[in-house]
């Protein structure tokens, strides 16, 4: 699959509310995960059981009103998406909104590295 493929894959899905099936379909089995630096602890995550972890503590820290997902912007094997979110973190209530670019890159048809670059508050 073509990296151009992919990327429309991928934004179709979430702009659908689908943040699972591009897990399943889209990325290798040796995925890195980065936030930002990947400095801080559970920034870098790797593989499958890697991305679990951090979508669990994603669901049970934060509700999410509402994501705008932008078009991809492709160039040969990398590719990067624009997330807006509206979101509440749930143990303190504070709700928020925040924008982020996820860097994507692309190896033999999977997606192996997504880093996600963002204001920290």
């Amino acid at each position: 699959m073509e990296t151009s493929e992919i990327a429309s894959k991928l934004v179709s899905w979430c702009k659908q509310g689908d943040f699972e099936k591009p897990y399943q379909e889209l990325y290798s089995p040796k995925i890195v995960s980065i936030e930002n630096d990947g400095k801080a602890e559970g920034a870098y995550v790797e593989g499958f059981e890697g991305i679990q972890k951090k979508g669990e503590w994603w669901q049970e820290n934060f509700e999410v009103h509402n994501t705008e997902v932008s078009e991809p912007l492709v160039a040969n094997n990398w590719f990067s998406v624009r997330f807006d979110m509206d979101t509440t973190h749930k143990p303190s209530g504070q709700r928020s909104k925040m924008s982020e670019i996820a860097v994507y890159e692309v190896k033999d048809g999977k997606i192996v590295k997504e880093q996600f670059f963002y204001d920290e508050e």
